[in-house]
């Protein structure tokens, strides 16, 4: 099989698996509604990931547009009452969009941990906004209801309790997340445009050498510009598609700077030279933050226990890592004695790496000598 019909028999599986969430969701113990939120956050760590990828520009303040996005949503359903799912989505990219915009425009400029600093303080600027502000009722929030009614997704979720009798929840829920599917798709089949594009090579070189990219007549400042504006874009999509399924938005679940960390471990933990990899670090994330507190009295370290994990043992991510891991099995399969080899290689590696850690206790304590 040639590796196009691969990665095309691979993509069918996917979208098969996407579309198939719901029912497998009923017949296991996973919950819809937490692979529904990663898949979520998953699509704004794919929007950072789209900056981080190829222009190497760390950002630490995305959930500024996540929050943006979803506030846009929040403020046309409780002071307009616009209840259209479809006008509630474009106000929600129109806030990102701006946003993104102006902070785009005022770091595109620098490098490093001065750009990360200043993405930060913007999200930290604006959190403290809305938090402060009577237009958004404070910590309290904004509840995304006209009245008592959710608001509408294209008329189907009515038409499926006015037709078949079905739950009303359970229809939003359902009709909600394959919106959300579809607008999934719509991410991955514009990202691989994106990345295949000359633009897409040119935020290459930008990321490799400013200097050159420059000397050979591409401008910088403005490509880097626009592709923060592209990567505010989903952020601000993803984070509306959040409020109408929680139906109320606070400030500190989707601008909180601590979120904008969540949203980078997610680009790195699912793979940050893949397109889908930050969808898959989004569902495990998420997985992680919702439900190891019902398992683990220290659920707060695990998050970077699954970072230090993927760092030593998965350096381009689980999905990043899977090439790898397959032309490992494939040769271990054909020679089983590699195994001796691995154990080998881990039990050095284990031996280096305490060596180290006791290496610096001892200089910490007792100094170089």
């Amino acid at each position: 099989m040639t590796r196009v019909s691969r990665n095309g028999v691979l993509a069918v599986l996917a979208i098969v698996l996407l579309l198939a969430v719901p029912d497998i969701a009923n017949v296991t113990p996973l919950s819809f509604s937490i692979i529904h939120q990663g898949i979520l956050f998953g699509m704004a760590a794919m929007g950072l990931n789209l900056l981080l990828r190829h222009t190497e520009l760390v950002s630490f303040g995305h959930t500024a547009f996540f929050g943006a996005g979803a506030y846009g949503v929040a403020v046309l359903t409780a002071h307009y009452e616009v209840s259209n799912g479809l006008l509630l989505l474009l106000g929600a990219a129109l806030a990102a969009t701006a946003i993104a915009l102006l902070v785009g425009y005022l770091v595109a400029g620098y490098l490093d941990i001065y750009f990360a600093l200043l993405t930060l303080a913007f999200n930290q600027v604006l959190f403290a906004f809305v938090l402060q502000s009577g237009f958004f009722n404070y910590n309290d929030g904004l509840r995304v209801r006209v009245g008592a009614d959710r608001p509408s997704l294209l008329g189907i979720d009515r038409w499926l309790v006015s037709t078949f009798g079905a739950d009303p929840i359970v229809a939003y829920d359902y009709v909600l997340y394959y919106l959300t599917v579809v607008v999934l798709l719509v991410m991955v089949a514009v990202t691989w445009k994106i990345v295949n594009s000359p633009f897409g090579r040119a935020l290459d070189a930008i990321g490799q050498d400013r200097t050159r990219a420059r000397f050979i007549g591409i401008p910088v400042d403005r490509y880097v510009w626009i592709a923060f504006t592209l990567s505010g874009l989903y952020g601000g999509i993803a984070g509306g598609l959040f409020a109408l399924l929680q139906l109320h938005v606070r400030p500190e679940p989707v601008l909180f700077v601590f979120v904008s960390g969540e949203i980078l471990f997610m680009a790195i933990i699912g793979g940050i030279g893949t397109i889908v990899g930050p969808i898959v670090g989004g569902i495990v994330l998420i997985y992680l933050l919702r439900l190891a507190r019902f398992y683990f009295e220290y659920y707060h370290a695990l998050t970077g226990l699954v970072l230090l994990v993927v760092v030593f043992f998965l350096p381009e991510g689980i999905l990043g890592s899977l090439p790898t891991f397959r032309a490992g099995l494939e040769r271990r399969l054909r020679d089983p004695t590699l195994v001796r080899g691995d154990a080998a290689t881990v039990s050095t590696t284990i031996r280096q790496r305490l060596y180290r850690a006791a290496t610096t206790v001892r200089i910490l304590v007792f100094g170089v000598k």
